[in-house]
């Protein structure tokens, strides 16, 4: 996998239009984050191997974020140029964004030519928060969430659900794991 990663950030940061990914190309970096965080949470931190796979993890972090900055820079760009991107330079989850980009967009567009026509139409900004329910692995002390509502605090173990924003940075930070509700 870290080959491929290697491959398609290097694909994405040197072409100015968007390179396609593999379907499942979230998905399987996932999988790989999981896989080695797993593995170094298994070994002594004062080994070469935990010293070499928290390079890798840094690495693979880095690639991604470089490969998900360039394709969001891209999305935006076409949006903003009001081009149409064909389906299958986009994964499921782009392309998601990429509709509420252009419904945004357009928006917009219809925004301004509302006021250059002299009228003023309503818009309404007030964002709904989405919640993600989290299995905390730390203590956590109490947090205000992008809600501006007071969570908390936690203990290991806790299970608890949190706005969308807040719960990213506690993943990030190891400090929580999504629960995964079917």
């Amino acid at each position: 996998m870290y080959s491929e990663l290697y491959k398609i950030w290097k694909q994405e940061l040197e072409s100015k239009e968007l390179t396609r990914l593999p379907e499942d190309f979230y998905t399987r970096i996932v999988d790989y984050f999981k896989k080695l965080r797993e593995e170094h949470r298994m070994l002594d931190k004062r080994t070469v191997k935990a010293s070499l796979l928290s390079r890798e993890m840094h690495n693979v972090k880095f690639m991604t974020f470089k490969i998900l900055n360039a394709r969001y820079t891209k999305l935006i760009a076409y949006t903003v140029e009001g081009k149409k991107i064909t389906s299958n330079l986009l994964t499921r989850e782009e392309e998601k964004f990429y509709k509420n980009l252009f419904t945004i967009n357009e928006s917009f567009c219809n925004f301004v030519n509302d006021v250059l026509q002299g009228h003023l139409s309503s818009i309404d900004l007030k964002q709904k928060h989405r919640r993600i329910v989290l299995r905390f692995f730390k203590p956590v002390p109490a947090i205000v969430g992008a809600d501006m509502k007071t969570y908390g605090p936690f203990k290991a173990e806790d299970v608890a659900s949190v706005p969308d924003d807040n719960a990213k940075i506690l993943i990030n930070r190891d400090l929580a794991g999504k629960v995964e509700i079917s």
